[in-house]
């Protein structure tokens, strides 16, 4: 074979070749099929070691209350079970001690599959076990985490921000200003109060100061706003008859379709801030609204209010807005929730106490923030 025949054998890379017509929108169809077969394989598998977890939970649960057998036979179980299955974690006796209380938690099987907790990881059921205390909170928190996608940390962050708990308690007239079922979700997507924990401010710091530490820390905010809101600006410049205003905080609700204007009073709710707000809410309409756009949406955060005369302020006010507190100091003094444990130090001392015959010394407590 000559050199030339050799060079003509060669194949041309695969990378090189020309893609007939249509063969982009198929790749993308078969990517699309690829990862939807690749999800229903992780929720598949999710769901058995729920169903697994669950069952192992029962029977313990079962042979404690009829068969008579001791707190102690779970360290007996977890000590047998690391032996057959060495190369499996989750048999220690604090997971143990959990699938008790998840099947404790959702006495029927059936209803693990069929509700929202079912498709949510074992770690995020952990968290739904430890810092819930209802079925019908588990299952508001589940059902949300599972729409958003919420990681363990963000699951965790809106639990005990109480986010679902402060949704839809705001002063608002939506339902007189918007049409359903835009009006719903529109209520629904505003809280009272808002928590803003995150902020390092005393508690006397004014508006600029606010609106500074919140841009600083918008991922926070957003997640603090709920989910749909996209950050457009701050001090948004809007000229009107040769005047200048400026708006505090713009975003842009993805579901709504909608603009939402912030504005930030650092003092007492006063009846004369809807006013203003109307006006900016009708200047946005007029100057930034596209034509598929829905009506521009105010809110109002105050560090205090009075409900009745927030009321009577948006009564006769013509655009949609509502009235909401905010908090900017933590609920407990840092002292006493320093001296809390957490979730990991709870679950580390089960841990620890598993193991008989070791005498526990009392661990110093590291204050939040410090490295030991």
């Amino acid at each position: 074979m000559t050199l030339r025949t050799k060079k003509a054998s060669r194949k041309t890379p695969a990378s090189l070749i020309s893609p007939p017509s249509g063969y982009a929108a198929w790749l993308a169809d078969v990517k699309a099929r690829i990862h939807a077969a690749q999800q229903r394989a992780a929720l598949a598998v999710n769901r058995e070691l729920l169903a697994l977890y669950w069952r192992i939970g029962r029977d313990i649960l079962v042979r404690q209350r009829r068969a008579g057998w001791g707190t102690g036979i779970v360290d007996r179980v977890s000590a047998d079970l690391r032996a057959a299955f060495p190369e499996m974690k989750g048999f220690s006796r604090a997971n143990l001690m959990y699938m008790r209380a998840f099947a404790e938690a959702w006495p029927d099987e059936a209803s693990i599959v069929q509700q929202p907790v079912g498709q949510l990881p074992w770690g995020h059921n952990l968290v739904l076990l430890t810092k819930l205390k209802t079925k019908q909170a588990r299952l508001a928190y589940a059902m949300r985490a599972s729409e958003h996608g919420w990681s363990r940390a963000v699951l965790t962050l809106h639990i005990e921000q109480r986010t679902l708990e402060r949704e839809g308690k705001a002063v608002t007239n939506f339902a007189e200003r918007l049409p359903e079922p835009s009006s719903d979700l529109a209520r629904e997507s505003l809280k009272d109060p808002y928590r803003f924990d995150f902020l390092t401010l005393g508690a006397d710091a004014n508006e600029r100061e606010l609106e500074d530490a919140l841009v600083t820390h918008i991922s926070r905010f957003l997640i603090e706003l709920g989910a749909g809101f996209a950050y457009v600006g701050r001090q948004v410049h809007l000229e009107i008859d040769g005047r200048d205003f400026y708006l505090d905080l713009l975003f842009y609700h993805l579901r709504l379709r909608c603009y939402v204007v912030v504005e930030l009073k650092a003092g007492e709710f006063e009846p004369e801030h809807a006013g203003k707000l109307n006006f900016y809410l009708s200047a946005v309409d007029a100057t930034m609204r596209g034509e598929h756009d829905g009506p521009s949406i105010g809110i109002l955060l105050c560090k205090t209010k009075s409900r009745v005369i927030a009321e009577y302020a948006l009564r006769d006010t013509n655009k949609p807005m509502g009235v909401a507190e905010y908090q900017l100091v933590q609920t407990l003094p840092g002292r006493l929730e320093d001296s809390l444990p957490s979730i990991e130090q709870l679950e580390s001392q089960l841990e620890d106490s598993s193991e008989p015959g070791i005498r526990h010394k009392a661990r110093k407590k590291t204050p939040r923030g410090r490295q030991p």
